[in-house]
């Protein structure tokens, strides 16, 4: 570690004797722990508006060594913080001590008890996975319930720390009605079991433990008896009165449920490494309800008509969400909302009908739409039961804390925070308290963005705080004041599943009696004497704007105008757009997902929060923070670190419900980082590729032979900073490429469609741009080719941007002839570039008009058919491997949709396919590669050896090549989209309007 770079991200520990001891300690008994200056950024942060660098973090293997761990800091006094996926909005999973993140290597679901209904299962698991392996292991008829929009990167223990409920909680209520036990351990490091009648020993012959579990039922059992009334008249008032400690389960009519009580303490009382949690049987039949209003207050008076009807989810969400994801990810993505201003998604399935006596769902849903239209505040609705549509629109719910985070308007983007996002009141006092809440936020001229459980009473509300200003920070303590008050007349609860934390411990004297905090206190003390487990989380708070992460980053000017991140952010003010693109990350997790999209390949493949997109960003966070000068900053290692194993794949620009562009990101940063100083070789051998493929081109047959004699192909890898066991593409000779691109006909004005050819689809696939050239021809259009100028994506990729800008301006003067006709590439990284790299890089109309030209292959083909172009000779089906760059910038479905328009059946492998341009090639990457390959792509190949497979990406179709070189399973060959469509040619020059 230089000191530059301890420098650029925080205190050098080593220089804490208390601090050097523990670290000692930790790594003498073998636990994984690090206290790397990166690491600590990486989780200084969680989903909230905090920031708090640790001390270190710990990665237990098991529950033994979340027990030693904790007796280690015990020892030496310092603060443990439990953490799952990091995900919370309150600030609960971020501490000035050890952070032990549970999710790396406790992932296990254990026991399945069907009988029984119930699992056992550890804390770090991830709720979707949870309930995915239920499901398999029980043949699809029972699930884990809580789903809380984050719950394809939260883990159990993350909800029981929470009291998360989710999106159909308004049925299956809180995570603490699902808890049966929770494996324990305390903040002295012994093992207890809490169940739903007392506290025990984990291990029957742990007599210590024994000992404290004994003396944990007395003095529980006295807090209950000296606070009776409180216990029964303060808590459990509304469904989810989640703020402070949930003491009512240790009442005697309730059984002394330990467990329950526990569960919402925020890790402040103990640390759970598993727990036995109660199991729902999977919905059957279900229908989706989407009913539009004018405003959210008038859907809020619709759930109590709504209620009697038993649904499993009553979700809503306002116009400024729907408006932000149309305008990231498009339109088709809310086509199925009906009309409206604010929606509410209504859930019903068998159960529902049994309520109403219904014959079944669809009447069900007749009998509701009558009596809400019967109400007059509805103005319309649809019903869903298209799975793909269905899973769509709750995306858009489920991403709401992203996408509100910024807001997309005509004009400007938005920003908008947590702090007051969780507030919960009674579900028929829902409209009321909109309507004043709408008025307070007024009076201190914020606007809120709403979304949340309607059903339960639960408000998920971003504002648009200035975290940045004193004056800002200042309106905020007073809003949230106000809105406690606010809430608390409404009779409602601080928060209502994301717990109080750093963002509202410091209000709950505004609504529990003295009485009340004093038990709260208690309770705490009893479990955590020393007070080392997650502190200031409910009791004894820090004030609620002191570590706000925006406070004291100083703006400084990071970039000049022209950069790659310039465009692509418009900062309020005077903020440097590189600051304000990479506080894009707001810690909401979707780049840890193991499923679903593209986002984030590397960190699927490594498990590793360095190598997901929040981890990189709060890199680049720290460093914008605490550089000691801009050039300290771009210099810095902890940031190469972290940006290293990026495959610039570009998914986080649309998957990220926040827009972050990590691509972008790197490239800046490698330019900066670069500057004046040596390169990677790789930097050279494959970032200049464009500049000497015409050499290799007419060298071809000596260097392919060359690359297949094992000896040299070692020797040219080492030379040019690649890894030897992947093979070097072979490259098209010059007889082979005039073969295939001289008959393509120039430009000229009466030309219909222009075919750029690209670096790579000349230099390695030449037939392919034939193919594109037959393809565009044939509804009649005339097409013209171009193959005298790059993309520039290479250059970009590798972060040397000035000779990317000179690229690319250089192409745009050439495309730029005065006409609207579309320009299609064939590789569609290269067409990417042109869309959206070549505007952000070159300031001038010239590049936007020539990007707003571009196509790739896939997006053109949906206007050929719209034109009458109706192929023949298609195979049943086809395994498609969507590249990532046509993934982010075209639409992620883009080539799907035009094969299944065709009735081709597609199996998609829905992922990257590990090379990623230069980084599967590079030294150093090739077994993330391999392991990014055996997310989709390589399982695919596997299950389907006989379909083609579609591979528009040069690198695509270099993967599918190097599994089948190296996989004895897989037999498959890439083949591009056009070449699968085109009609074949039909005499020797077939190319222009008769192709």
């Amino acid at each position: 570690m230089t000191s530059v770079s301890q420098q650029a991200l925080g205190p050098d520990l080593d220089t804490d004797d208390a601090a050097g001891a523990l670290l000692d300690d930790l790594t003498a008994h073998d636990l994984l722990v690090d206290a790397s200056t990166r690491r600590r950024a990486e989780y200084s942060y969680d989903a909230s508006n905090y920031r708090v660098p640790p001390l270190a973090v710990v990665f237990p293997r098991n529950a033994d060594e979340v027990a030693l761990t904790a007796r280690l800091c015990h020892r030496h006094g310092v603060p443990i913080i439990a953490r799952g996926g990091g995900t919370s909005m309150a600030g609960n999973a971020i501490g000035a001590g050890i952070v032990i993140d549970l999710s790396r290597h406790m992932r296990t679901v254990g026991v399945v008890d069907a009988g029984a209904r119930t699992v056992t299962a550890d804390a770090g698991v991830i709720l979707t996975e949870l309930a995915a392996q239920v499901r398999t292991r029980t043949d699809g008829r029972l699930t884990f319930a809580p789903d809380p929009s984050s719950a394809s990167r939260a883990t159990l223990g993350g909800a029981i720390g929470n009291d998360a409920c989710g999106n159909h909680s308004v049925r299956h209520g809180r995570t603490s009605d699902h808890v049966e036990a929770l494996h324990l351990v305390t903040s002295d490091g012994l093992r207890l079991t809490a169940t739903r009648t007392g506290v025990h020993a984990t291990e029957p012959d742990d007599t210590e433990a024994t000992s404290r579990a004994t003396e944990l039922t007395e003095v529980l059992r006295d807090l209950v008896g000296r606070n009776l009334a409180i216990l029964r008249t303060d808590l459990d008032t509304i469904p989810r009165q989640v703020s402070g400690y949930h003491l009512s389960h240790l009442l005697p009519e309730h059984g002394f449920d330990v467990a329950r009580a526990l569960v919402g303490s925020e890790g402040g009382c103990a640390i759970v490494t598993s727990a036995v949690v109660r199991l729902v049987p999977v919905p059957t039949s279900q229908l989706l309800l989407c009913v539009g209003y004018r405003s959210v207050a008038d859907a809020a008076r619709d759930v109590p008509a709504i209620l009697p009807f038993e649904p499993s989810a009553i979700e809503g969400i306002d116009r400024k969400i729907v408006s932000t994801m149309a305008a990231r990810r498009g339109p088709e993505t809310v086509a199925g909302l009906p009309d409206g201003d604010a929606w509410l998604f209504i859930d019903l399935d068998d159960t529902s009908a049994a309520a109403q006596s219904a014959v079944d769902v669809p009447a069900t849903i007749d009998r509701l739409l009558a009596e809400l239209r019967a109400g007059g505040r509805m103005v319309d609705a649809t019903v869903v039961s298209d799975p793909a549509v269905r899973s769509s629109l709750w995306r858009v719910r489920e991403d709401g804390a992203g996408l509100s985070a910024r807001l997309i308007t005509e004009d400007h983007t938005h920003e908008s925070w947590p702090g007051w996002e969780d507030a919960a009141v009674a579900p028929d006092r829902l409209a009321d308290y909109l309507v004043d809440f709408e008025r307070l936020l007024d009076e201190h001229g914020l606007t809120g963005v709403m979304y949340g459980h309607f059903g339960a009473g639960c408000m998920h509300v971003r504002i648009t705080f200035d975290l940045r200003t004193h004056e800002g920070r200042a309106v905020m303590r007073r809003f949230c004041t106000d809105a406690a008050h606010l809430v608390v007349s409404h009779g409602g609860s601080l928060s209502g599943e994301h717990g109080d934390g750093r963002a509202r411990s410091e209000l709950l004297p505004i609504m529990y009696s003295p009485e009340m905090l004093r038990a709260f206190d208690d309770f705490k003390r009893l479990w955590d004497p020393s007070g080392l487990l997650n502190p200031t989380a409910v009791v004894e708070p820090a004030p609620i704007t002191t570590d706000l992460a925006l406070a004291e980053v100083p703006n400084r000017a990071w970039i000049d105008a022209g950069s790659v991140t310039q465009q692509g952010s418009t900062p309020a003010g005077s903020l440097d757009s590189f600051i304000h693109s990479v506080q894009g990350c707001i810690g909401v997790g979707r780049c840890r997902t193991s499923s679903g999209g593209v986002m984030c390949p590397s960190y699927r493949a490594t498990r590793d929060e360095k190598d997901s997109t929040r981890g990189r960003a709060r890199v680049l966070q720290e460093m914008v923070r605490t550089a000691p000068t801009v050039e300290s900053g771009w210099r810095s290692t902890d940031v190469a670190d972290a940006l290293d194993l990026c495959l610039s794949c570009k998914a986080c620009s649309t998957d990220c419900p926040t827009g972050v562009d990590m691509a972008a990101y790197k490239s800046e940063f490698l330019d900066h980082h670069y500057h004046r100083r040596l390169r990677p070789a790789s930097h050279y051998s494959l970032g200049w590729m464009p500049a000497w493929l015409p050499l290799a081109t007419a060298a071809a047959p000596l260097i392919n032979r060359s690359m297949s004699v094992p000896s040299l192909r070692r020797m040219a890898a080492r030379l040019g900073g690649l890894d030897a066991r992947r093979a070097m593409p072979a490259f098209a000779a010059r007889r082979e490429v005039r073969t295939h691109l001289a008959p393509l006909p120039a430009v000229t004005d009466t030309t219909d469609t222009v075919l750029f050819v690209d670096t790579f689809t000349r230099a390695f696939r030449p037939q392919v741009a034939t193919a594109t050239a037959r393809l565009l021809g044939a509804t009649g259009d005339s097409v013209g080719c171009r193959s005298d100028a790059c993309c520039g994506l290479t250059w970009i990729s590798t972060g040397q941007l000035s000779r990317a800008r000179k690229t690319l301006a250089h192409t745009a003067e050439i495309l730029d002839d005065g006409t609207d006709r579309p320009i299609v590439v064939p590789e569609p990284s290269c067409a990417a570039a042109l869309r959206k790299d070549l505007p952000e890089l070159v300031d001038t109309a010239a590049a936007r008009r020539v990007s707003a030209r571009v196509h790739s292959v896939a997006s053109i083909v949906g206007h050929l058919l719209d034109a009458g172009f109706a192929p023949t000779g298609l195979p049943k089906a086809v395994t498609l491997q969507t590249h990532c760059h046509e993934y982010a910038t075209f639409g992620a479905r883009t080539g799907a949709q035009v094969l299944s328009r065709l009735g081709v059946q597609v199996r998609t492998a829905d992922g990257c396919c590990g090379v990623a341009g230069n980084f599967g090639f590079e030294r150093g990457h090739y077994d993330v590669s391999v392991a990014v390959a055996e997310h989709a792509l390589a399982p695919a190949l596997r299950a389907d050896a006989t379909t083609p497979v579609v591979t528009d990406g040069f690198s695509c179709a270099m993967s599918v090549e190097h599994l089948a070189a190296t996989d004895p399973l897989i037999n498959a060959t890439g083949i591009h989209l056009a070449e699968l469509l085109a009609p074949p040619p039909t005499a020797p020059d077939t190319h222009g309007g008769s192709a």
